[in-house]
């Protein structure tokens, strides 16, 4: 029997070491991935790595400003988790449901409320807006924010006219629309972006809110992590370390708002008031939970209008097995 045990310990250790020693995040700027700045100040994927008798590992952190590139970076191999919004996941499973680069979710992160901003006095309602608006957003087509404004656009005047608004769109990173909309002197007057760059914007008394995510498909989940099939295939260690990793996170991010905010505004070279962020911490709109919510209500008008070519037939069709056991929608 002891020669079973010492066999069954070598293939342990063989499996180990056979998996990646390194994993490459990204992220995008915005409160929505918390998580991530958590794991990397406190070394939480190394901690539970060393728990399931992994060699160290090596963590990288890079930030992209929407889902197209990220979604590119992980296809090549560049990156080994990406994150963004429920369409950057949905668009990326659709193209590559079923092929041996098949992509599906990781977890959910967050549940939070995006506004579209606009410092035109005029602009009251997406019916408001003219030829003269230009909206900056985090990506044109794929982000968050994009569709979010194709699914308002549908409400109002009918699925087919869901892109009616995209030709005034355009793809800026939240901290320099947040920028440009608060000088009032750029080539565009509204931002569809992301907390906390949004609340920062409005509190310019000349700023004022359009429309809100809650409001076209209530509360539902944001921020998403997603991998490839290769990398969730090849490392089942690694990739159970990463799980329970952001879910200690989640919960650190819930009792402990005061050093989270302290972690993201570091992070963000000061360009975010951690005294604002520890507000909105505070609110209970905030969520950071990794069990996914409200995922069909995205997946149905994407497929409706064709922005993807077929719909998961459940939110477990779109993430990796490892999350089921989850009470998700």
């Amino acid at each position: 029997m002891r020669w079973l045990a010492l066999l069954a310990l070598s293939m342990f250790c063989a499996s180990a070491r056979a998996e990646v020693n390194e994993v490459r995040f990204a992220q995008q700027f915005s409160m929505g991935y918390l998580q991530f700045n958590v794991m990397k100040h406190q070394n939480l994927l190394e901690k539970h790595a060393r728990r399931l008798g992994l060699p160290e590992l090596k963590t990288v952190f890079v930030t992209f400003n929407g889902p197209d590139m990220m979604n590119d970076a992980l296809l090549s191999g560049s990156i080994d988790i990406a994150s963004g919004g429920m369409p950057g996941l949905l668009t990326i499973w659709a193209k590559t449901k079923g092929s041996p680069q098949e992509v599906r979710g990781v977890a959910a992160m967050s549940q939070q409320p995006l506004w579209l901003n606009s410092r035109n006095p005029n602009v009251r309602s997406i019916k408001d807006l003219t030829e003269k608006d230009r909206i900056a957003l985090p990506a044109v087509k794929v982000s968050a924010q994009a569709v979010l404004l194709q699914m308002a656009a549908a409400k109002e005047w009918g699925d087919a006219a869901y892109d009616r608004l995209d030709h005034l769109t355009f793809s800026l990173s939240p901290p320099d629309a947040t920028s440009g909309l608060l000088a009032g002197s750029g080539d565009f007057n509204a931002a569809f972006t992301v907390p906390p760059y949004q609340n920062i914007q409005m509190r310019d008394p000349a700023v004022h809110t359009v429309l809100t995510s809650t409001e076209v498909v209530g509360p539902s989940s944001g921020g998403m992590a997603w991998t490839s099939k290769r990398f969730h295939d090849g490392n089942p260690m690694v990739y159970r370390a990463i799980l329970d990793a952001m879910q200690e996170a989640s919960d650190f991010i819930a009792a402990n708002p005061k050093e989270t905010a302290a972690y993201f505004v570091e992070d963000s070279k000061g360009r975010v008031d951690q005294a604002l962020m520890e507000q909105l911490l505070s609110d209970p709109a905030f969520k950071y939970i990794v069990t996914p919510h409200g995922t069909m209500k995205w997946a149905s008008f994407m497929a409706k209008v064709g922005r993807i070519k077929v719909a998961p037939a459940s939110w477990k069709d779109l993430f990796w097995s490892e999350l089921h056991d989850r009470d998700g929608d």
